[in-house]
C-alpha cells in the first residue's frame, strides 16, 4: 500500500473555534507566525494600541483577538510568566 494513501492527516474541524482567552492567544500567535510576522511585537502592539491591524486578519485572528479585553490578554500572560517562574 502507498505510504502517501495511508498516512493519518488532520484536519481542522469545521465551526471549532478557540473559546478561552489562552486558546484565542495561542490561535493568534500561530497565525502571526504563519504569516512571517514577530508574534510577540505584534500582540504587544496591540495590547499597547488597542489597534487591530497589528494582528493578521489571515485565519480569522483579528476577529478572534477582538473577543477578548485586552487587560483580559495581559492577564493571560502575566498569569503565564509567573507559573513557569514559580515551577522552578
Amino acid at each position: 500500500m502507498n505510504d502517501k494513501i495511508s498516512a493519518t492527516k488532520l484536519f481542522p474541524v469545521q465551526g471549532q473555534t478557540p473559546e478561552s482567552a489562552e486558546e484565542i492567544i495561542q490561535y493568534v500567535y500561530q497565525a502571526l507566525k504563519a504569516k512571517g510576522h514577530d508574534p510577540i511585537m505584534q500582540l504587544v502592539g496591540y495590547i499597547i494600541s488597542g489597534d487591530p491591524t497589528y494582528i493578521t486578519s489571515f485565519n480569522n485572528a483579528r476577529s478572534l483577538i477582538k473577543r477578548v479585553e485586552r487587560d483580559e490578554i495581559l492577564e493571560e500572560f502575566v498569569r503565564f510568566y509567573v507559573e513557569q517562574h514559580e515551577k522552578g
